[in-house]
């Protein structure tokens, strides 16, 4: 299976070309941001504090990285759960967001704001946390240090293996019912 190259200042056009089950080697700028994050990045909306990153068209990858080891530029770097980010995530891309990254299904809301937005959810091999802090050429902490791991963190990363899981369509690779493959 080709695996298609996107990036990450073109990923509103690709999200409409991407269908679940798509491979993807992934490069450009992405924000980690895990539940804590999510909790103050909503906090600051409701309290009309600016962001820690432009939410229009960005890439958020729900990672809490370890410390980098000497030589490179992030330590372990592998998805957390994103279904702990579901109940900030329909607002978020409400407002913007386009690609979201991590592992596990999404509840209907934000399998909903996918659809309504044209966004894609991008799943992350789960355990290979090593594998991914390879694709990773620099880090910068942007916002909340005292978070540690789970301060925001903007990456660039080139070549990141990915797999569509939840296209702008609303297809699913979660869905049992559904029939994404052609």
């Amino acid at each position: 299976m080709e695996r298609k190259q996107i990036f990450s200042n073109k990923i509103e056009e690709a999200a409409k070309t991407l269908r679940a089950g798509d491979t993807v080697l992934f490069s450009g700028t992405v924000y980690t941001a895990r539940d804590a994050a999510h909790k103050k990045i909503v906090a600051a909306l409701d309290s009309g504090e600016p962001l820690p990153f432009p939410l229009k068209g960005a890439t958020v990858y729900y990672a809490g990285p370890t410390p980098a080891p000497e030589g490179m530029a992030i330590g372990s770097c592998g998805p957390t759960t994103s279904g702990r980010m579901d109940p900030y995530s329909p607002r978020l891309l409400d407002l913007g967001l386009k690609c979201m990254i991590g592992k596990g299904e999404r509840s209907p809301a934000v399998v909903d704001a996918i659809r309504r937005n044209g966004a894609v959810y991008l799943c992350a091999i789960g355990g290979a946390g090593a594998l991914a802090a390879q694709c990773v050429k620099k880090l910068e902490v942007i916002a909340f240090p005292e978070l540690g791991c789970e301060s925001v963190k903007r990456l660039e990363v080139e070549n990141f293996p990915l797999i569509v899981a939840i296209d702008s369509q609303g297809n699913s690779l979660f869905d049992r019912n559904s029939h994404n493959a052609d």
